[in-house]
């Protein structure tokens, strides 16, 4: 099986998508890119990244300038290794993942 097979998948879930869930995504990119892979959303996306989520990532260097706020029904149909939510209101909010891990 070749490396890329081989990571697992880990979405990360906020409200807003625009600090916590970024800056994890960030962080799990960044530190484990070669045997996770992680993405992010929120169950109510802001309009974008806060600067200082940006800011504070890049002096801690790690690019997060790029991301998006993506709403969390964008990823319901795709395969997830784990799913972790870092608040609560995302937690309450959080749907079901139809499809199991493989």
């Amino acid at each position: 099986m070749s490396a890329p097979a081989m990571r697992r998948r880990v979405l990360v879930l906020c409200t807003g998508n625009s600090c916590r869930s970024q800056m994890a995504e960030g962080w799990i990119n960044a530190l484990l890119g070669g045997r996770w892979e992680a993405s992010s959303a929120g169950t109510h996306p802001a309009a974008a990244v806060h600067p200082l989520a940006v800011r504070a990532m890049a002096e801690a260097g790690v690019d997060v300038s790029g991301g998006v706020p993506e709403p969390v029904e964008r990823y319901l149909d795709e395969r997830w290794d784990l799913v972790v939510t870092v608040c609560d209101s995302a937690k309450e909010a959080c749907p079901s993942f139809p499809r199991p891990a493989e």
